[in-house]
C-alpha cells in the first residue's frame, strides 16, 4: 500500500538515491507516515551505478552523503558492512549521549563538510521529478501506478542528460 489517508488527504513518499548529476538511480514509493530511515537499505539495495564503458552496473557507490535522519546505528553499520564511504552528520542527541558516556562513548563519526555540501543533489533530483505534473500532484490512486509515473519522469531526466 503506497497511499496513506491523513487529515490532509492521501500522502505518499518517494525514497530515492541519486548520482552527482541529479539523476535518480533507485526509487521506492511508501505511504506518507513511513519513516525515511526504514527505506535506507532497500534504496541502496536497488541502487545500480552505470559504468561509462561496457560491463554491468556497479551495486556499490563510491561514496554517500545523507541527512541527519540516517545518522542511526543500523544505517551506519550497514554502510560499514558494505564498505561504502559515507558522510552523515551526527544528531545532537546522539552526540550528547556519546559525550555523557565519556571515554566509553567512543569516537565521533568522521564527517567531511566538503563532501556533505554535495548532498543537495538528491533534493535537486526530487525537484526535477516534480517538474512532471503527474508526480507533483499525485493523482494516481494505486501505488504501482504512481511508481510508474515517477519512473517515467526519471527516464525523462535520464534522456535529457
Amino acid at each position: 500500500r503506497a497511499l496513506d489517508a491523513r487529515a490532509g488527504g492521501f500522502t505518499t513518499k518517494v525514497h530515492l538515491g541519486a548520482d552527482g548529476r541529479c539523476r535518480p538511480l533507485s526509487l521506492i514509493i511508501t505511504p506518507g507516515q513511513r519513516a525515511d530511515c526504514t527505506q535506507f537499505e532497500p534504496v541502496l539495495e536497488k541502487l545500480r551505478v552505470p559504468r561509462i564503458g561496457p560491463g554491468r552496473p556497479r551495486k556499490k557507490p563510491d561514496g554517500l552523503a545523507a541527512d541527519k535522519e540516517y545518522s542511526n546505528g543500523p544505517c551506519r553499520d550497514y554502510l560499514r558492512r558494505r564498505g561504502i564511504r559515507h558522510t552523515i552528520p551526527e544528531k545532537t542527541d546522539s552526540q550528547t549521549a556519546r559525550l555523557r558516556k565519556g571515554s566509553r562513548g567512543g569516537r565521533p563519526p568522521a564527517f567531511d563538510l566538503e563532501r556533505y555540501k554535495n548532498r543537495n543533489t538528491v533534493e535537486r533530483a526530487i525537484n526535477k521529478l516534480k517538474h512532471a505534473r503527474a508526480v507533483a500532484t499525485r493523482y494516481d490512486k494505486r501505488g504501482y501506478a504512481y511508481l510508474g509515473t515517477v519512473t517515467a519522469a526519471a527516464l525523462v531526466i535520464w534522456l535529457r542528460t
